[in-house]
């Protein structure tokens, strides 16, 4: 491997590969090496009953369509890209290192752990193709940091699939006008259609305005919903404040404007999906819940409501354990349950309450593991903290969602478990910021703890 070809290379790691199966394909004109240890490691996981084994399957499948008409010495010297069938604009190579040649020296990381091997890997071929750049690719925190102490001068994470620097860059969902909107609107046109009044103001007052983004101001005398918009106005749909903080789902009244937002685009049919951001307590599964209630039992628009999230600790043994697919699930699902509990803890019977509802919602409790393949028809699902999913898991869910039916996506970024992700890379901030401009959806960040003084206290000073 000593002949220096044009571009950057980028050495993969495993679990890039396992967050995104076609990595390989989006690093442009540059060329992409990836060790033999790497394919040991998706060979390992590709038969196991993990969520991430379908994405090694994919993985592999992917490298040897990529692979499959090379030489023995093109496949390590660098296979391009640009052969490959479907739509990609990969134009560089792709090559396996053979790491099981690397040698076991005193001054080098143990060769028998494998991100050791990866490293080392990536040493060598650093020292190969001087003077270009080579960059390690990983989103193993520790393993970025043993790299850099071992010698690497670039390591770096994966942000293909990484739309903003900063999480206070997310888009919240609404813009909120300091002080009152009326006085800052120069000239606008009002017209009515049935009970709605429509308001086009100029595209300077918002100029980075997106479909469906509710306008407020300080002053709560101003409620409104962008309903269209092109480079000269922005045409807004008044909600009225005093309206939209009277919004009722089972029995359920917003406890603040950005609640009442929140109710809005829960109870409007034309949002195919509706994202809920925002701190633990700020009543994101309650208000989900109940708003599916009512347009399940109530209003009979949906037929039944699926409740999942996602569920690594037992994704192996999930088949094994005792009990149905929903008592399997309850221990993850408490979120729900404790919500269920609280909207029906006044009835006489609370537990006869609960079992009717479940009934008549025809309320299901699924993995998220066993939610591919299928198609949702008719149906409300709710998927809860959704902050530990990819965005590669959250596409797999969404394409999953057919006639009528409409995904209720909530989670914290605060409260990231994965070892792989941060509020940046998190998959719920993906579809934030790709679906801010799809009509059909909407996304409130639920700002404040309402939960009890002691969580809001806790979630502002702790």
């Amino acid at each position: 491997m000593s002949e220096n070809k044009a571009g950057k290379y980028f050495i993969l790691d495993t679990n890039i590969l396992l967050h995104d199966p076609l990595a390989f394909l989006n690093f442009d004109e540059h060329n992409v090496i990836i060790p033999m240890v790497v394919l040991e490691e998706l060979d390992k996981i590709k038969d196991r009953n993990k969520d991430v084994s379908r994405e090694a399957r994919v993985a592999i499948r992917s490298l040897e369509e990529a692979l499959k008409e090379a030489r023995p010495d093109e496949i390590i010297d660098g296979v391009k890209l640009s052969r490959m069938h479907g739509e990609h604009n990969a134009q560089g190579t792709l090559a396996i290192f053979p790491d099981y040649q690397l040698e076991q020296k005193e001054s080098v990381l143990s060769l028998s752990e494998n991100d050791h091997r990866i490293i080392q890997a990536a040493l060598e071929i650093q020292k190969d193709k001087s003077p270009a750049e080579v960059v390690l690719v990983t989103k193993d925190i520790n393993m970025r940091l043993k790299a850099k102490g071992a010698g690497m001068k670039y390591v770096e994470d994966y942000r293909t699939d990484q739309l903003i620097d900063d999480i206070r860059l997310l888009t919240k969902g609404f813009y909120k006008f300091e002080g009152d909107f009326w006085s800052q609107v120069g000239s606008v046109e009002t017209h009515q259609e049935g009970r709605d009044a429509y308001h086009a103001v100029g595209r300077e007052l918002l100029p980075q305005v997106f479909a469906n983004e509710y306008i407020i101001d300080e002053t709560n005398s101003f409620a409104a919903r962008v309903d269209t918009y092109d480079k000269d106005s922005v045409t807004l749909m008044d909600l009225g404040v005093e309206r939209l903080m009277s919004y009722d789902a089972w029995g359920v009244r917003p406890k603040n404007i950005y609640q009442a937002m929140a109710l809005h685009a829960l109870l409007d049919t034309h949002m195919d999906m509706v994202i809920l951001t925002g701190p633990a307590g700020s009543g994101k599964t309650f208000l989900a819940l109940s708003a599916a209630l009512q347009m399940v039992v109530e209003q009979g628009i949906y037929e039944k409501i699926i409740v999942t999230r996602n569920t690594p600790e037992i994704a192996e043994s999930i088949g094994y354990l005792p009990g149905t697919e929903e008592e399997k699930m309850a221990p993850w699902l408490s979120a729900i349950t404790d919500s269920l509990e609280a909207l029906h803890k006044h009835d006489e019977s609370m537990e006869s309450s609960l079992s009717y509802i479940m009934k008549k919602a025809n309320i299901q409790f699924k993995s998220l593991n066993f939610m591919r393949g299928r198609s949702i028809q008719n149906a409300i699902v709710i998927l809860d903290e959704a902050q530990n999913l990819t965005a590669s898991q959250l596409k797999t869910l969404i394409t999953r969602c057919g006639e009528n039916t409409k995904l209720i996506v909530s989670g914290n970024l605060a409260q990231i478990d994965s070892y792989y992700l941060t509020a940046v890379t998190s998959g719920l901030t993906y579809i934030v910021e790709r679906f801010k401009d799809y009509p059909g959806s909407a996304t409130v960040n639920l700002n404040g703890v309402v939960r009890s003084s002691l969580a809001q206290f806790a979630e502002e000073h702790l």
